[in-house]
Parts: structure tokens; C-alpha cells; sequence
């Protein structure tokens, strides 16, 4: 039987093991675009995805509040932090998947799919890079208690395309951005070459898939006759759960096609020195 991408989608979004789930995920972009290439491209389909991924057992998955404080400045610190890192990456994936197969009934141009495919298969590089460094320090992915809430931008999006581009690529992936610079000066301050070498990778591609967002965003609010900035202000005060904080990247946040406007005024309340020029905001 020949998949469609939906099929695809789902096929990763139910494979419980992230080793397992990112071969898949490497796998259908490949034939996707092999396809795409012959001139006989994979039908969108409509599969419908889960409500939830299905994952392994371990990781234990705790409240945000719960999940132990890392000392970035110890080794084991650092080590947790790149297990948390694996399992945003992991996220990251069956997010990238889910948008293909959820707004399957949504009419997009086949580059959207393109993109998604595209920045699907990152994740599941980057997910892979992260864990082999872990498993070189000894370690491994699901050896530390992670985050819970990671799906949550999923669920709470699940019914508005919109909504979703403007809180998991333009908002969560956009903070990714913002911390990665002090990720790749923690390690370099520690001579730890090969994590530095998977976060330089990560930070250089991560840029593509906020900006996938963007582009998408902005297509659709000209579709429908709407201004993005105000379209992101509402939508993301009323989807995503708390304040954006800075520091903000603006540099690459302007290079994936998000100006300050459109954050800034979403800021919580920050010091002077914060601000970004000319800006009077409190």
C-alpha cells in the first residue's frame, strides 16, 4: 500500500521508541522528496494524527515545577541539559509532523509541506546528534525526569493553524533562538567539543524553521484579510501560557522574519535596560 503523507505523519507520531521514530522521520522526508523529484509526487491524505504522541517510557514525565533544577556549571548539569535538549528535539518532531497531518483539510500550497517535511527531518537529526553526545558522556536519553508540558502548545492549538505557527514556531522555537548563544558560550567556556559542535548545528538550521512559521503566518493572514502583528497578538496572548522573555534574539528572530513589534509589546515587564532602543514600553 502506498503511504500518503498523512500516513506518514502518523506513522511517526505513533512509534513510542525516539531512536525508532526518527528513522521514520528521516525515511517519509526522503521519500517525500525522492517523489517530489520523479514527478510523482506522495498524496497529502488525510490520516488523522493522535491527540497525543505516543512515547516511551522513559523519560518519567514530570510538572514543569517539579523537574529538578540544573546547575549548568557542573558536569552532571550540563549533561541535563542537554537531556532536556534531547527531548525538545524529540518534541519538536511529532510537533513538525502533527501540523502536516492535523490541517491536512486546511488548502495549502505544497511548499508548506516542503518546509514542514524539510524541518521535520532537522529535528530528527538534531534529536539523534544530542543523543549520541549524551552516550558518549556516558548517559542516554530517558536516564532524566523531563518536561510535561510540552505538548501542551499542541493541544491548545489543535483547531487553528494560525494560532499554531504563531505559539510553536514563532513563539517556543523563536525562544530557542534567544538561549541558544549562552548554550554554545557554556560549553565553549568548557572545551566541550562535541555538544558544541551539535548546538552550532541546531542554532545554524533552527533559524529555517522559525521562519517557516513566519512565512506560513503571514500567507495566511493575507489570505484572510488580516494584519500578522495584530493576528499574533491576539492569538498569542490567548494561547500561550505566560510572558515572552527576554533577552531576545533579534538578529536571527529578524533573519526568520519576526520584528520586534511583534514580541516586544508581549514582553514581560523588564528593566530600562531591556528595552530596546526608543522604546518607552514599561
Amino acid at each position: 500500500m502506498t503511504l500518503t503523507l498523512s500516513d506518514m505523519a502518523v506513522d511517526v507520531l505513533t512509534c513510542d521508541d525516539g531512536r525508532e521514530k526518527t528513522a521514520r522521520a528521516a525515511r517519509h522526508a526522503a521519500a517525500w522528496r525522492a517523489a517530489k523529484a520523479a514527478g510523482q509526487p506522495i498524496a497529502l491524505g488525510c490520516a488523522r494524527p493522535p491527540d497525543q504522541p505516543a512515547r516511551p517510557t522513559a523519560p518519567v514525565l514530570l510538572d514543569p515545577r517539579d523537574v529538578p533544577r540544573r546547575r549548568p556549571h557542573t558536569q552532571t548539569g550540563r549533561t541535563a541539559l542537554l537531556h532536556a535538549l534531547a527531548h525538545i528535539e524529540q518534541n519538536a518532531v511529532d510537533l513538525h509532523w502533527d501540523i502536516i497531518a492535523r490541517f491536512a483539510h486546511v488548502p495549502m500550497p505544497t511548499s508548506f509541506y516542503d518546509d514542514w517535511v524539510q524541518a521535520a527531518d532537522d529535528e530528527a537529526k538534531h534529536f539523534n546528534l544530542v543523543c549520541d553526545v549524551l552516550e558518549a558522556k556516558g548517559s542516554f536519553y530517558g536516564a532524566m525526569p523531563a518536561h510535561a508540558g510540552m505538548w501542551q502548545a499542541a493541544t491548545d492549538t489543535a483547531h487553528d493553524l494560525l494560532a499554531r505557527l504563531a505559539v510553536v514556531p514563532m513563539v517556543l522555537e523563536a525562544r530557542g533562538l534567544d538561549v541558544s548563544p549562552q548554550m554554545i558560550e557554556l560549553f565553549a567556556a568548557h572545551n566541550d567539543e562535541a555538544p558544541l559542535a551539535a548546538l552550532n548545528v541546531i542554532y545554524r538550521e533552527e533559524v529555517a524553521h522559525v521562519a517557516y512559521g513566519s512565512k506560513w503566518f503571514n500567507w495566511l493572514c493575507g489570505q484572510a484579510g488580516r494584519d500578522p502583528r495584530d493576528a499574533f497578538h491576539d492569538l498569542v496572548r490567548r494561547y500561550f501560557h505566560g510572558a515572552l522573555k527576554p533577552p531576545f534574539n533579534e538578529e536571527k528572530r529578524a533573519e526568520a522574519g519576526i520584528p520586534p513589534d511583534f514580541y516586544w509589546p508581549l514582553a514581560e515587564k523588564i528593566d530600562a535596560a531591556w528595552q530596546p532602543k526608543g522604546d518607552k514600553t514599561p
